[in-house]
């Protein structure tokens, strides 16, 4: 994508939700982030996606959506919750922006 942008002249800003311009690009962006973490981990514990829904409480094709990509109906909220349902711990910073005139930033992030 970045190359492509380049050949055209533009520069990425590093989210290609705001790149397409999207609304709430930061927040796609951690959603998306979020999402890969499930599929890693559902992939990590070598469920199916009957098992992982079973873990999760939601039905398998609510699983295969997520595993698609399809993030429609998710919140962030919903993807948390299913972090720590497959185990994993979920820690939320708050600080400062680092720079005072925009706005701050979501971001993903794997320890």
């Amino acid at each position: 994508m970045k190359r492509k942008m380049a050949e055209t002249g533009a520069a990425s800003s590093g989210n290609v939700f705001a790149d397409l311009g999207l609304p709430e690009p930061a927040v796609a962006l951690a959603k998306a982030a979020l999402a890969h973490r499930i599929v890693e981990t559902i992939a990590a514990r070598r469920l199916t996606q009957a098992a992982a829904a079973r873990v999760l409480g939601v039905d398998q094709p609510k699983v295969s959506r997520l595993v698609r990509g399809d993030l429609a109906g998710l919140s962030t909220d919903r993807l948390l919750r299913f972090l720590s349902a497959l185990g994993r711990d979920v820690e939320i910073v708050v600080r400062p922006a680092r720079r005072t005139r925009r706005p701050g930033q979501l971001r993903v992030r794997a320890a």
